[in-house]
């Protein structure tokens, strides 16, 4: 059984629960930093397991870190870990864990996953621990991913996790997880700058059209926010949208944040293989959101309209848009417009 291996106190929690069920475990890590590296290899060795390391900074270049700087400058905000998952994570490096011989691939993240005797679909589900809950960073995992996983953290707390990492003396127990982990101090602007050059300066326009500032460039700012704007109006102004076409940061009341609808593409779907009718379900429209009552429909090709009981605040194209049916993940996509 292999275990994807980060150096944090998760995926060291998961393998140390799977030996005490009696499993036969080994690690694996794939290099997208050398941090990941020598801290998993340190896990490997106090467990005393082997580990097997697989360069994948190329991939993990052309599949995550490459679209996430085109979202950014295209106007959009992006969501890479939501991009690696079923491609780099629970793709490339879940396929060199079977070729090893993995019958299973576990990992720490807080979720649940078994098969439906029913309909005979893996499904997915959040992790008990809902201040944890990582089941919205997996919803585009595919039926042929999913029957390969292991979430031996789904039950537990995340002060469960670290007991049991802490019980084992591994200093990876006072270790917390970086958000992003291609980004040094999860600092995107200054990542942007170095692999994208400066952006470019542009007007920021209010409702009406008029110009009332200046922007530093369109990747510094998202849907929602508030500071950093530099212009004053006698009311608060918040980022309304971005628009690349004029280099333009649309910016206006509070209130103009809120819409009744969004349109969400390139669609996952979990629980069923097709959605055919409306669908009442409960929607994240971003990672710390809460999820409010909706109801999803067809809208072409992978396509669902979103279409919320009460206005929401702050959709933002990018974003990934997850849909629930109670602790079940129905599926999700990213946010269109």
């Amino acid at each position: 059984m292999a275990v994807a291996l980060s150096g944090g106190v998760d995926s060291a929690a998961a393998a140390i629960l799977l030996q005490e069920e009696g499993h036969e475990v080994f690690g694996v890590t794939m290099r997208v930093t050398e941090t990941w590296v020598a801290e998993a290899a340190a896990v490997a060795a106090a467990l005393g397991i082997e580990h097997y390391v697989f360069d994948l900074r190329a991939e993990f270049k052309a599949a995550v870190i490459e679209p996430f700087v085109a979202a950014y400058l295209s106007g959009r905000t992006p969501n890479p870990c939501v991009t690696c998952n079923p491609r780099v994570k629970f793709g490339l490096l879940l396929r060199r864990a079977v070729e090893l011989g993995a019958a299973f691939f576990a990992t720490g993240h807080y979720a649940r996953v078994w098969r439906d005797g029913g309909t005979g679909r893996y499904l997915l589900a959040r992790g008990l621990d809902r201040k944890k809950d990582q089941s919205y960073f997996l919803y585009a995992l595919n039926q042929e991913q999913l029957r390969y996983l292991l979430f031996p953290l789904g039950t537990k707390t995340k002060e469960e996790a670290r007991a049991f990492v802490r019980a084992r003396g591994l200093r990876v127990a006072a270790r917390e997880s970086q958000e992003i982990c291609f980004l040094p101090e999860d600092d995107y602007r200054a990542f942007l700058r170095q692999v994208a050059g400066e952006p470019r300066v542009g007007p920021i326009v209010d409702l009406q059209g008029n110009v009332i500032g200046r922007h530093r460039g369109l990747p510094y700012y998202t849907v929602g926010q508030r500071r950093g704007l530099g212009v004053a109006a006698g009311y608060p102004l918040y980022v309304l949208a971005l628009d690349p076409a004029r280099n333009a940061l649309i910016v206006g009341p509070e209130e103009f944040l809120y819409r009744d609808e969004c349109l969400v593409g390139d669609v996952n779907l979990i629980l069923f293989a097709a959605l055919t009718e409306s669908l009442p379900v409960t929607v994240k429209v971003r990672r710390g959101a809460r999820e409010k009552p909706a109801v999803i429909e067809p809208a072409g090709e992978n396509r669902v309209r979103v279409r919320f009981a009460a206005p929401e605040r702050a959709i933002t194209p990018g974003q990934a848009a997850v849909f629930y049916r109670e602790d079940l993940v129905v599926g999700g996509g990213t946010i269109l417009a």
